[in-house]
């Protein structure tokens, strides 16, 4: 009888256990499904000839991408949204690097206090809540309709979370190496390109991605400031494929989102490839 007392608990424990391992697996399923079926659709829609807002088997057919080249500046703006993101990439990564190697060396009163200030003032006032005093700002500059002035605005509003993630790296690099350097007769800025930055590679590869990304996918700052067509990113284009009452022309909406996710794709697989999942977790070597 107390062996049978006994078992009972673990019996129930293990039915237990087994009811939330197969839970946690359904809600797994689910919420992968969630996120895989509008995927699924992006490959599957430009492929077919009548293509609807369900997922399903296409009846192949190229002619959907046929459509999308015979817009004269659907090329021209998947070129434009490639020179925006690199430009910005380019002045975010190196203002970030010069920031970061500043705050992390230099003692100055105040300096955690004002990264994390920096920090929530640019996730709390967004682009979308300062656009009137950016664009007002960027008109008095003369900037409008110039990719300059896009690039500066996206560049500032993405630098002070790229400064707080590359100054973990840059605290995490002994001191001991720039000491080297500079006994050996190296200045600060040939300490910093040739001893800081090849160890903080990761970090800028971090930084880098990140800021292609957002501004690859980044519509209401180009929508605003930019006003000629040959101008216009791929994100602002995709406007064009809707009618006045908002509705979608699939054929050439599916062609072009394809297109216009294969660079972010390529970079993926780049990454992926280069650094592996220590890439996500944020190595510092």
């Amino acid at each position: 009888m107390a062996a049978e007392a006994q078992a009972a608990p673990v019996g129930s424990a293990m039915a237990r256990k087994m009811v939330g391992r197969i839970g946690f697996y359904v809600f797994i399923t689910v919420a992968g499904a969630f996120f895989a079926v509008p995927m699924l659709w992006l490959v599957l829609a430009p492929f077919d000839t009548q293509p609807t807002l369900a997922a399903e088997v296409p009846q192949f057919s190229l002619d959907n991408f046929a459509r999308v080249f015979e817009n004269p500046f659907a090329l021209t703006s998947l070129r434009n949204s490639l020179f925006l993101s690199v430009q910005t990439m380019v002045l975010m990564v190196g203002a970030a690097a010069l920031c970061s190697y500043a705050l992390s060396r230099v003692r100055i009163p105040g300096r955690d206090a004002l990264l994390y200030v920096l920090l929530l003032f640019s996730s709390i006032v967004t682009g979308t809540a300062a656009m009137v005093p950016i664009f007002q700002l960027v008109d008095r500059l003369g900037l409008i309709d110039t990719y300059m002035g896009v690039v500066l605005v996206v560049t500032g509003g993405l630098l002070p979370a790229g400064i707080f993630i590359l100054k973990d790296f840059m605290d995490s690099m002994p001191a001991s190496y720039e000491e080297s350097a500079r006994v050996a007769g190296a200045g600060p800025l040939q300490t910093l390109r040739d001893i800081v930055l090849p160890v903080v590679r990761p970090g800028l590869a971090v930084i880098a991605v990140w800021a292609l990304v957002n501004v690859w996918g980044d519509f209401l700052t180009p929508f605003i400031l930019l006003r000629s067509d040959e101008l216009l990113p791929a994100s602002v284009r995709m406007f064009n494929f809707y009618t006045e009452g908002g509705q979608a022309n699939l054929k050439v909406l599916s062609a072009y989102s394809f297109l216009y996710s294969i660079p972010v794709v390529m970079m993926y697989l780049f990454v992926n490839l280069r650094y592996g999942f220590r890439f996500y977790v944020g190595i510092k070597a």
